[in-house]
């Protein structure tokens, strides 16, 4: 089950380790949306990711990179859009690509006995449907305490 909470999901409001889980695009850019308020608190889940890119090892749709900003805190690099823009074979965002994520990102968790935190992943510059992306969520996350987060005034 869900939990929806006013306010930034970077300052995950719970007790215990948490991960934070957000989608990148598959073509190394990071510079619009949620990625910006990551890069604000934390340094590293962005050079991770460019490293990651760049090196092309286990870098594709529907893989996930953890990456620990504090010792209670990670973040989960999920790509699961393709590119940057609307085109022909629709929104960036690939729900099957997210499924996958997500398929990964609970043992991890389940691992660290994390709760996952989130903003409405999927429905910014990735043009998903939140009707179609809460149920993946729901489903492959569905026994870990799960927080999503809008901010206040959205």
């Amino acid at each position: 089950m869900i939990r929806y909470l006013q306010g930034d999901a970077t300052v995950p409001q719970a007790a215990g380790p948490k991960v934070i889980a957000h989608i990148c695009n598959d073509r190394g850019g990071w510079g619009k949306g949620f990625v910006l308020a990551i890069s604000q608190r934390w340094k590293d889940p962005e050079q991770y990711y460019r490293r990651w890119y760049a090196a092309k090892e286990d870098f594709g749709l529907g893989e996930i990179q953890f990456v620990q900003v504090k010792p209670d805190i990670w973040v989960a690099n999920m790509v699961a859009q393709y590119g940057y823009k609307t085109g022909s074979k629709g929104p960036p965002i690939r729900y099957d690509a997210l499924r996958s994520c997500l398929r990964k990102l609970a043992p991890e968790a389940k691992m660290l006995k994390a709760s996952v935190h989130m903003p409405r992943i999927g429905t910014g510059l990735a043009g998903g449907k939140w009707s179609e992306i809460e149920p993946l969520i729901e489903q492959e996350l569905a026994s870990l305490e799960v927080y999503v987060y809008d901010l206040a005034g959205k």
